[in-house]
């Protein structure tokens, strides 16, 4: 019987420990002025990317979902942003724009990230973990063309299952909508990055996504 590969890493032993589920508080926020600062010149750094157009076409003609949001389903089967491990010698917007190539066919001669938009930086100690994150606003029909694009890209199937819209309304029942989607599992500090962007680019007010983070089940 040939073997499935099931239950062992293989090649993804060396970076599996940066996708374990983190303890609580283990991502700390670094200041923009320190993140090139030596303290941090030895971890390991990643970059993503939150990709976005504003967007208020009502969704079944209801809800106003302010702003269209990509994501991806990630290998892991973690949801995430765009994006990966920096390269030796690589800084960290080239990284961010190189890993969108690979993994969403972003043609970055049309949009690309450069270092004013970048959003936060968060630290694991445990990991030895620097995550950089950075914003692109398109229009969108640009977002749609990248959401086509995105199956063709060298990753699409192995790194990237599919890229995913972020549901920012909440149904009847105070639940289903964007507070499910907050209860699903993301990689590394993600989710937190997610509230860092609505909150920072005003897309979500702060009592919108406090009441996000509130809801549970039981509401319904």
């Amino acid at each position: 019987m040939t073997s499935t590969g099931d239950r062992t890493w293989g090649w993804l032993g060396s970076t599996e420990e940066f996708g374990r589920p983190p303890e609580p508080n283990e991502f700390i926020v670094i200041p923009k002025s320190e993140i090139h600062c030596e303290k941090y010149a030895g971890s390991n750094h990643a970059a993503h990317c939150f990709i976005y157009a504003e967007n208020n076409e009502r969704v079944f003609d209801i809800y106003n979902p302010r702003a269209s949001i990509l994501m991806q389903l990630r290998y892991d089967g973690y949801f995430g942003f765009p994006g990966g491990l920096i390269d030796a010698g690589e800084d960290f917007v080239s990284a961010v724009n190189r890993e969108m190539v690979e993994e969403i066919n972003l043609n970055t001669t049309i949009h690309s990230v450069n270092h004013d938009d970048h959003i936060i930086s968060h630290w694991s100690e445990k990991k030895n973990l620097v995550l950089h994150f950075y914003k692109l606003k398109v229009n969108m029909t640009d977002l749609i063309e990248i959401e086509r694009q995105a199956s063709l890209a060298r990753d699409y199937g192995t790194e990237v299952l599919g890229t995913i819209r972020v549901p920012l309304y909440t149904l009847g029942d105070h639940y289903r909508g964007f507070p499910v989607f907050l209860n699903h599992n993301f990689i590394g500090c993600s989710r937190d990055q997610l509230i860092a962007a609505l909150t920072s680019l005003n897309i979500l007010t702060p009592e919108e996504i406090q009441l996000a983070l509130n809801a549970n089940s039981r509401n319904i």
